[in-house]
């Protein structure tokens, strides 16, 4: 049995297809913690959390970027993808987790293989030094 998409991944693709950084305001939690696939410590809040999501989309958010699969469970949503950055395939996915009132408490980025994930660390990098200044 297939259920209808939750509200928060309907609001997740539009924000991924417009790039429209305001509906992060919307879907975040103030307590919302973001767990980076190269960064050891989560990061708390939801200022910081919004930073990393948006480097990520400037990062990831090419043409080549596409979501493959999702699996939604209570609240709760996986999404795979794949893209390629500069030459170099990145696999991953997207876990995220959302509480009753349609907010974004958890999202946590695992991204394989090791040259994928060489290549988002450098750029992330360079990215959230731009939106930190």
């Amino acid at each position: 049995m297939v259920s209808e998409k939750p509200y928060v991944l309907k609001r997740w693709y539009e924000y991924m297809n417009t790039h429209d950084f305001d509906i992060l305001d919307e879907l975040l939690a103030e307590e919302a913690v973001f767990h980076s696939p190269v960064v050891h410590t989560p990061q708390r809040g939801k200022k910081i959390t919004k930073i990393y999501l948006m480097a990520a989309e400037k990062v990831l958010g090419s043409p080549d970027f596409k979501y493959t699969k999702e699996i939604i469970g209570h609240q709760q949503f996986m999404l795979e993808f794949v893209n390629v950055i500069d030459g170099v395939l990145v696999n991953g996915v997207d876990i995220v987790t959302f509480n009753e009132d349609n907010l974004i408490t958890e999202f946590k980025v695992m991204v394989r293989p090791l040259k994928g994930m060489q290549k988002l660390h450098q750029k992330m990098g360079e990215m959230l030094e731009n939106f930190k200044k």
